[in-house]
């Protein structure tokens, strides 16, 4: 499932969950220093981020007690997936070409993660 990946705000808010587990929209806004964001418009992000299956909800009564829906490390996963098939048609090798091209990583370190990789799939 490849999924969008979060504005600067909704990041926040994401990292919130990620940090405090469940909580309300007043306890998320809590955790925000002032001038901290007004409750209505936290609570349209928050609803938003539920629509498109980042948070889940309980209901306790006529409130809901939020909570993330995925872990911070699946977001990562899905978000490099996406991005992979974006800007480089499905291909991981083009993908880790453009970064040793760009120079984000060298050939040496290329050639000790694919030794790491070898002795991992030994064990």
């Amino acid at each position: 499932m490849h999924m969008r990946r979060l504005t600067k705000k909704e990041e926040i808010i994401m990292e919130h969950f990620w940090e405090k587990g469940p909580l309300f929209v007043r306890e998320l806004r809590e955790l925000y220093p002032e001038p901290r964001p007004h409750f209505s418009t936290l609570s349209t992000q928050v609803r938003t981020l539920q629509e498109e299956g980042f948070i889940s909800h309980r209901s306790y009564g006529p409130t809901y007690q939020y909570f993330a829906s995925l872990t911070k490390e699946e977001y990562k996963q899905r978000s490099l997936v996406g991005l992979i098939d974006k800007y480089f048609d499905n291909s991981y090798l083009s993908a880790v070409s453009a970064l040793v091209k760009e120079e984000k990583i060298s050939v040496e370190e290329l050639k000790e993660l694919i030794d790491q990789i070898e002795k991992s799939a030994q064990k």
